[in-house]
């Protein structure tokens, strides 16, 4: 039991160093009388295959008892936007009319079976990247989503 712990524990290490976002800011949303309150938290993450493109995540987290230790699991609102931050360079290996697009972020919101990602599609014949925010489950997940696009147009 006690080796099961440890290696959970430095899976989620793992995964989080893996698919980190920067913290821009959070409002609380419902007053919780042990730990946290609720609230939704605005991330940032550059597209790792994108140079010059950033996308900003708000997405609601649970707090409590549960949300203080890891345990809760936050619900699947979420909404996504993504900018050109710079001048854009695609790295070779993206692939136009992938229909199930690539992953380029992911996050854990619940201690084990739920997760919030971002994925990218390139439409090649409209020359723009779009974004999808979804919430997936092992058994089942949510069709609340969210998507942004990104022209590719020259830096001015």
């Amino acid at each position: 039991m006690h080796k099961v712990k440890i290696l959970t524990g430095i899976a989620m290490l793992f995964y989080s160093a893996v698919n980190s976002a920067e913290i821009i800011g959070h409002v609380d949303t419902h007053f919780k009388w042990l730990g946290p309150d609720d609230k939704i938290v605005i991330e940032a993450f550059d597209d790792p295959d994108v140079s010059g493109v950033t996308c900003y995540l708000s997405r609601a987290k649970t707090g409590g008892l549960s949300g203080a230790v890891g345990v809760a699991e936050d619900t699947s609102d979420a909404s996504l936007t993504c900018r050109q931050t710079g001048p854009v360079k695609l790295n070779p290996n993206i692939e136009s009319g992938k229909q199930n697009g690539e992953s380029v972020f992911k996050k854990r919101t619940s201690l084990l079976f739920k997760s919030m990602q971002v994925v990218r599609f390139y439409d090649q014949k409209r020359n723009t990247l779009v974004y999808l925010v979804y919430s997936d489950k092992v058994i089942e997940g949510s069709p609340k989503n969210s998507i942004s696009a990104v022209p590719l147009m020259p830096w001015y």
